[in-house]
């Protein structure tokens, strides 16, 4: 069985990380003049990091909704076995 505050704090800290991503590119999509460094290495670095931290986010979250549904399920078929019926 999972644990509630458990699977609640992973998936906030998932959905944080998602959120501050899609921030990010939006930042550098939409208004690239407000990024303290200029330079287009800079910038690219920028890009790829945030789009690492999505994937990343996206993956842990997927992975985490996997886990809590797999021991969700074990868990059902262990009550079932409690059952008189």
């Amino acid at each position: 069985m999972v644990n509630n505050k458990l699977y609640e704090m992973l998936k906030a800290d998932c959905m944080s990380q998602i959120t501050k991503a899609e921030l990010t590119l939006d930042l550098l999509n939409n208004h690239p003049a407000g990024i303290g460094d200029h330079s287009t290495e800079d910038y690219y670095k920028n890009a790829n990091e945030a789009l690492t931290m999505l994937t990343d986010g996206k993956d842990r979250l997927s992975t985490l909704e996997n886990w809590k549904g797999e021991n969700e399920k074990d868990f059902l078929l262990e009550s079932k076995d409690d059952l008189p019926f």
